[in-house]
């Protein structure tokens, strides 16, 4: 009780000065108005029952940065946004690609921030029967009300395990908040985290600039990373965006420096969020693999919905 009434505080306090970091003038704007009043496009085919028998690891691309990761018999959802908007102004783009009455029992949920498409707190109450605990960065805590699960928050490098299955908070560069005037303070937190289960290694950047001492400190405590759940837009503008969120190029880079043997790219093409032109993230992420000649089969671009299995039993 004392977490919500904190939680209804918080909110009294900063909402008149709402802003989210969705919130961009021009095209943002028109963009934005355009699809809600026309809706998001239909995702055709939708997995009914993503739990693979014969997947050690397998992904399943939600949209933005929401992604189901199995790892052997574990599920865990990243940023689950399945809500139509976030923020009250950004219209989603495209349907979520699983429908949260089909999201599977859950082992953890991992919340990477506070921003209004990472944090989502009317998605999180469609599947709040599903998963036992909800994990978010230090400062996180009073954004989130009373759930039927646990809350926990993890500061950097901080480990929780149960049943072998272990996560760990790590460094990013981006930054916390939700309101305006506490994303100005410094409030809320923000963070990556690595999920270790039965010798397979994911990792989930969330939002990120590019950092390189971030990436290979984190190589360093973790030197056998699978998977890296990267995002690589917004881009533009540049001049704003380069201080919280890496690019195409930025991404790869990073996924490098981490040492990922797969690579599966989120965050775009979701919401409109920046002066992105859709489709411009994927197509410039093609062109920088194909200048770097990047092995075939290390970046999986998947479309919302789409599952890929990348160990098989």
């Amino acid at each position: 009780m004392l977490r919500a009434a904190s939680s209804t505080v918080l909110m009294a306090l900063l909402a008149a000065s709402a802003l989210s970091c969705n919130s961009m003038p021009g095209r943002i704007l028109s963009g934005n108005t355009g699809a809600l009043f026309g809706g998001p496009a239909p995702v055709a085919n939708k997995v009914r029952e993503p739990y693979r028998k014969d997947a050690r690891l397998a992904v399943l691309w939600v949209g933005h940065a929401t992604a189901l990761v199995q790892i052997d018999d574990k599920q865990i959802l990243t940023d689950p946004v399945f809500t139509s908007t976030v923020g009250l102004l950004s219209a989603r783009l495209v349907e979520p690609g699983l429908d949260p009455e089909h999201v599977p029992p859950l082992s953890a949920v991992l919340v990477s921030h506070t921003h209004f498409d990472h944090l989502s707190l009317g998605s999180l109450e469609m599947i709040e029967e599903k998963t036992p605990v909800l994990f978010v960065p230090r400062g996180a805590l009073p954004y989130v009300p009373d759930f039927a699960f646990d809350t926990i928050e993890l500061s950097t490098w901080q480990r929780w395990e149960h049943d072998g299955l272990r996560i760990t908070a790590v460094p990013v560069k981006h930054g916390g908040g939700r309101y305006g005037v506490d994303i100005a303070l410094g409030w809320g937190g923000f963070t990556g985290y690595v999920v270790e289960y039965h010798g397979v290694t994911v990792y989930f950047g969330g939002d990120t600039a590019y950092d390189r001492k971030v990436f290979t400190e984190t190589r360093a405590r973790f030197p056998a990373i699978d998977l890296a759940l990267m995002p690589i837009a917004p881009i533009g503008p540049r001049d704003f965006m380069h201080s919280r969120h890496v690019d195409p190029a930025e991404a790869l880079e990073a996924c490098e420096e981490l040492g990922a043997k797969w690579v599966v790219p989120i965050h775009f093409d979701t919401f409109i969020n920046s002066s992105d032109e859709p489709g411009q993230a994927v197509s410039e992420l093609k062109r920088v693999m194909a200048a770097r000649r990047i092995a075939p089969g290390k970046v999986h671009i998947l479309a919302p919905g789409e599952q890929r299995i990348l160990l098989g039993r």
